[in-house]
Order: structure tokens, then C-alpha cells, then sequence
């Protein structure tokens, strides 16, 4: 069978080499990201910790914690970001659309608690969730965008806490909600 696509016009995957050259960023964003914002604390005061929901009788966790957390996190997203990109040429854009996307989530999320507009606060959160059931926030560049947002306000753990709420939801609807509804509508189309 021949394609209807003349060979000129098909799109190309991107060459290992492309690949393998994309594959270090994430981590140095996050490195950097971490560097800047523990930099920053240790000279206007001391490096934070945060309590888990806020109480303080619950263990806190250092935002030393990013040093480990924010580069990994990089690093899964390069790497899925990577393998995406090799089978259609369009994956990397998109990748970086959703890590912009949830980077400005994360950021909207963090000044919202910031200000103490906690019902916008909340606000944005519910929505973020509910963007998952739309749209594949569990895959890492989501991920990695939101806790990079949120991490010069609550560091990077708390934040992927949150993050892994939220991805938990996504996959439940696009590999259990979805594929059960369209299996329903197929047996009540027959």
C-alpha cells in the first residue's frame, strides 16, 4: 500500500543526536531553579522548612530536599519529553507548552497564597485538577512545571506532593474513566 503523503512532505523524527543533546536541560533548569532559590533563603535568613498542611505539629520538610527532588523531576521530564520527540517531531513542542502551562499554575498558585487569597488559591488547585481529566498532567513535564512554579514559595516537596495528588487523579481518567466510558458507548452503539 503507498502512502497518500508524498516522502518529501513526511515529517522526520528527530536524530539521536538531538535527542541525547536535550537530555541534560531539565536537570540544569532544576539545578538551577534550586541553586537561586537556596542561594536566595540562605542569605535573607536561613534555608526554610515547611510543615506538612501547614500545622505545626506535623514534620516539616527542608528545602534542601529540592536539591535532589527538582533535578529528578527535571530529568524524567527531559526524558519523557525526549522519547516523545524522536517518534513525531511535534512531542517537543508540546512538552514545553504543558511545562509552560503548568510552570504558570504553579506560579499563579504560589502568588495566590502569597497575597492570602486563599479562595483563589483553592480556586486555581480545583482547576488544575480538573484540567487532568482533560488534559495529561500526569506526565512529567506537567509535573516538573508546577513544582517549579510553586518551589520559591513552598520548596519542591510539598509542591510534588500536590503535584502527585493531582497526577493520580489524570491517570484514573485517561486510563480507567475513559477508555471504560468508551467501551460503554461501543456496546450500547452494537
Amino acid at each position: 500500500m503507498t502512502s497518500l503523503i508524498p516522502p518529501a512532505t513526511k515529517e522526520q523524527p528527530m536524530s539521536k543526536s538531538t535527542i541525547t543533546r536535550l537530555l541534560p536541560y531539565g536537570p540544569v533548569v532544576a539545578l538551577l531553579i534550586v541553586a537561586v532559590h537556596l542561594g536566595w533563603e540562605h542569605t535573607h535568613g536561613g534555608v526554610r522548612s515547611h510543615h506538612l498542611l501547614a500545622r505545626a505539629d506535623l514534620p516539616s520538610v527542608s528545602n534542601w530536599w529540592g536539591l535532589l527532588v527538582l533535578p529528578v523531576l527535571g530529568w524524567l521530564a527531559s526524558r519523557s519529553a525526549s522519547r516523545r520527540a524522536a517518534l513525531d517531531s511535534r512531542a517537543a513542542a508540546r512538552s514545553m507548552a504543558a511545562f509552560a502551562g503548568a510552570l504558570l499554575v504553579g506560579v499563579a498558585l504560589s502568588a495566590s497564597f502569597i497575597t492570602g487569597h486563599a479562595s483563589a488559591a483553592s480556586g486555581i488547585f480545583l482547576a488544575a485538577l480538573a484540567a487532568g481529566l482533560v488534559l495529561p498532567t500526569y506526565r512529567a513535564e506537567y509535573i516538573f512545571g508546577f513544582v517549579s512554579g510553586m518551589s520559591f514559595v513552598l520548596g519542591s516537596v510539598l509542591p510534588t506532593i500536590a503535584a502527585s495528588i493531582g497526577a493520580a487523579i489524570s491517570v484514573v481518567a485517561h486510563f480507567l474513566v475513559r477508555p471504560g466510558l468508551a467501551r460503554l458507548l461501543r456496546t450500547a452503539r452494537a
